[in-house]
Order: C-alpha cells, then structure tokens, then sequence
C-alpha cells in the first residue's frame, strides 16, 4: 500500500503518456472529431442533458427487475396485443436505477421530513441546517450507499498520479486520492462497467511540485500532462469517449486546479471538476462542478486545540479576530481599515510571537475568512472546528456542500463594500441567532472532519455525495 509519503522522483515514469501524445492527438477518437479546431470555454456537449430539477419522467418511469424492460407496442390495427421484451444493456440498466434514485430523492424531497434522525446518529435535522434533511437524510445519501460505484484509473504512477499532499495547505487533495483508492470504502469497484463516474487521479499541487519550472507561470507543461492523460484512458477505454467525460471527475485544491484543466476542453466544459477553487467569475459552474473545502493540517492532523472546543457557556471576550498576509483584492481593504484598530475586532496582519492563532479563535465569537488570491480560505474550516462562526468575505465564491447546507444557518456573509462597517455589521447580531449559529457549528462539524478511515458523513463522503448528485442529474442516454 502507497503511503502519503511517496514523493520520489518517479514521476518520469508518470510521463509515459507523454511519449504517446501525437499518436492521441491524430487518433481521432469521438470526442476529439466533435471538438472544432477554435474550440474554447463555452463548449458544450449537446448529447448530454443535465436535469437541474428532478422531473415528473422520473417518477413514471416503471421500476425494472431482473435486468429486462417489459412493454407493449401497438399493431397496424391500433391493438395493444403483442407483448416485447428487450434485455437492456448494462449502460442502461446503470441509468434506470438512477432514473428510480431520481424519483425516490424527489418524493422524499416533498415530504420534507424534519422531525426525523439517522441511524442512531446525534443528528437533529430540525435545526434547519440542511437544505432538505428528508431528502438528504433518507434518500439521496442512503441512495448513494446503496448503488453508487467508482472507477478509479490506474494509469500513471506516482507521486503525480495515485499520490497527493496530506500534510499541507492542500491536504484535501492527497488525502481524498488515498482514502479513494486505499480504504475500506464501498464506493470503489474494479469492474469498470459498474461504475457510475470515473476518477482521473492527478495531482495537481505534485503537477506543480514536479513538473512546474518555478517562477516561470508557463502551465504549458501542466495541462500537456492531462491532455495526455484523458487521451491514454480515452484510447484504452470506451467510457471517456461515450459521454465526452461527462460521468468523469477530477479533483484539485491547488489554486491552479481550473487552468491546468484546460488541458482537456471537455474536462474543463463537460467533466464534474471538483476544485477548491470554486471561483464563478472563473468558468466554474455549480451545476457540474463542485466546491472542495480547502482544510490546512499541519503534520496530518487536526490542531489539539481545536479537537475539542470550549463549552456553548464559555466567555468569548473578543468580537472578531483575523491574522493574516496581504495577497488579492479582499485582505488589503480589511487590514486598511481594521489592522490594530479595534480591541474587539482584532485584525492583524502578522500576530506578535507570544500570541496564540488558535486560542484567539477559541476566544473569539466571529472569525473573519477573507480570500486571498483565490476565493477558498482554510480559515472557513478552521473556524468550523473552533465554533467561532466564520465571517464569509468572498466575492463569486460557491461555498462547499451549499446545495445540502444551508450556510446562512451556521456563518455571517458580509458584502465586500461592507467591511468598512464591519464592527457594526457584527455587533447587530442578536444573542439568539448567535446561539443558534455556534449550536449549528457543532451539527456541521462532522461534515468537515477528515477522518482515518473515512467515517458516514465526513468530509469524503460528503464529497462524493457532490459527485453524486450531479451524476444522477445527467441523462446520459
């Protein structure tokens, strides 16, 4: 078993695809013939429908046993007489049973159970953190226990593929990768005609380890990487080219993850791209692709600190607290107008040696996560695990998990144009809804905690939830 550790040099031997790229690119499999020599950003696939809500064909759809559909078609005499059985094809047999995953979510959706619990879990639904806790709850995550398959690629080899950071600001990315490949999990199968999506797992922060020349901002040799890539499992297998990647996913949380996804136009118009940095402004699209938490362990685990917060009752003496450097467009207005200004909102920009990151977000009712560079901030996190309700300074950023969680339930957002008035904006929260937004806190936790091995509801299972429910909304037939 690979471990998180294996960073070898190896990587050579990941490029193998690279020696075989003219032979790809004159290949002319299906998806490069449809692709016109100008293509760019606004391609799209028309084979492929995504159903953005669940449809009334859905629930008609008659349920299917023993592999056959049974029907009757009617004769020149306009006679229902002839009864025709058709064995359907695995492909289909793969979409009918999402097709009655569909109806199920829907139904369970309309009921809007809000009393009920889970399994003997310490959930309580009621505290309206979910979207729909029905649904969510007793249908679409028990749905995807039960029938969702992944396929994972195993071209490549690592560290740039089957490998990944765990120990880092990009720790998601490695730990995601590993968990999928190497854990008890029942999502994986080896069989790749059960599969409902497919993994190309790529890293690209060991891209950029590896193969980026430093200081260069030339991503040229990155996104021939994954040109190469799609182009090997597209020749080898029939699945990339049946959907133009469509039930194909990649995963990043380097900030580079969406231009190196260029490398592939498909990948970066039709696949699910699973990114930290889930940035609107930047081609994302919440209806195929989905917003990874960015989460910083430092040595692999979560701070002691955080582990187990204060008591609900604990004094918080401190308004708001933020400590960090200058970079992108949000942080340069918070510091200019509140760096060492405030007792009570205390913003910093490099915190005195004998002052504590952590237990000032323990001690602080809001903690403040402007973007950087780009929108995702691990502070949002970081927050979550200190039950400090974070404070969402962010422009175009989709936030993680937010087509199950209802954010405005456990965090502030704060308009950029207002951070002038920010002390003021915070003061007017109420005693109440501050209680009801740190209780909320302790219902997410869980949903953002990366556990060795993975456990119901965690982060990778949130995650492939995301992957999930965009799968069953797409009508590849």
């Amino acid at each position: 078993m690979r471990t998180c550790h294996g960073c070898s040099l190896c990587f050579l031997s990941s490029l193998c695809v690279v020696s075989v790229v003219v032979v790809f690119l004159l290949s002319g499999h299906f998806c490069e013939l449809m692709r016109s020599s100008g293509s760019n950003s606004e391609f799209s696939v028309p084979m492929v429908e995504l159903q953005t809500k669940f449809t009334r064909d859905d629930q008609d759809r008659p349920v299917l046993t023993g592999g056959f559909s049974t029907g009757f078609y009617v004769n020149q005499f306009g006679n229902r007489t002839i009864r025709k059985k058709t064995r359907l094809s695995r492909e289909q047999k793969l979409e009918q049973g999402l097709a009655r995953a569909r109806s199920s979510i829907r139904r369970a959706a309309s009921k809007l159970n809000l009393s009920a619990t889970v399994r003997g879990d310490d959930f309580d639904p009621s505290r309206f953190v979910y979207r729909n806790p029905g649904a969510f709850y007793h249908r679409s995550y028990e749905e995807m226990e039960r029938r969702f398959k992944v396929y994972v690629y195993s071209e490549g080899d690592p560290p740039i593929t089957h490998d990944g950071p765990c120990k880092d600001i990009y720790t998601i990315e490695g730990r995601f990768i590993h968990e999928l490949e190497h854990g008890a999990g029942m999502f994986r199968t080896r069989d790749p005609h059960r599969a409902h999506v497919y993994f190309l797992p790529f890293s690209v922060t060991w891209m950029v380890k590896y193969i980026y020349k430093p200081l260069s901002y030339d991503l040229t040799l990155l996104k021939q990487f994954v040109s190469d890539y799609v182009g090997v499992v597209s020749m080898k297998y029939p699945f990339w080219n049946r959907t133009c990647g469509a039930d194909h996913f990649m995963l990043a949380c380097h900030d580079w993850g969406p231009h190196v996804a260029k490398g592939n136009p498909f990948l970066y118009n039709t696949s699910i791209r699973v990114l930290c940095n889930a940035n609107t402004s930047e081609g994302f699209n919440p209806q195929k692709d989905i917003s990874l938490p960015e989460i910083h362990l430092y040595g692999g685990n979560v701070p002691s600190k955080l582990l187990t917060p204060p008591p609900v009752d604990a004094p918080r003496p401190y308004l708001a607290f933020f400590a960090g450097g200058v970079h992108g467009p949000i942080r340069p207005i918070l510091l200019h107008h509140w760096k060492n200004r405030d007792n009570d909102l205390r913003v910093y920009e490099y915190l005195p040696k004998e002052i504590d990151y952590y237990s000032f977000m323990l001690q602080s009712k809001f903690c403040l996560c402007p973007s950087g560079h780009e929108v995702a901030s691990p502070r949002i996190v970081e927050a979550i695990y200190a039950e400090c309700v974070p404070v969402i300074l962010s422009e175009s950023y989709v936030l993680p998990f937010s087509d199950v969680l209802r954010w405005e339930a456990f965090s502030i957002q704060v308009d950029v144009s207002e951070i002038p008035r920010l002390k003021e904006v915070l003061s007017a929260v109420s005693e109440e809804r501050y209680r009801r937004l740190k209780e909320n806190l302790k219902v997410v936790r869980r949903h953002f905690v990366l556990n060795k091995p993975a456990q119901r509801f965690d982060v990778f299972h949130m995650i492939l939830h995301s992957v999930w429910l965009r799968r069953i909304n797409v009508n590849l037939e």
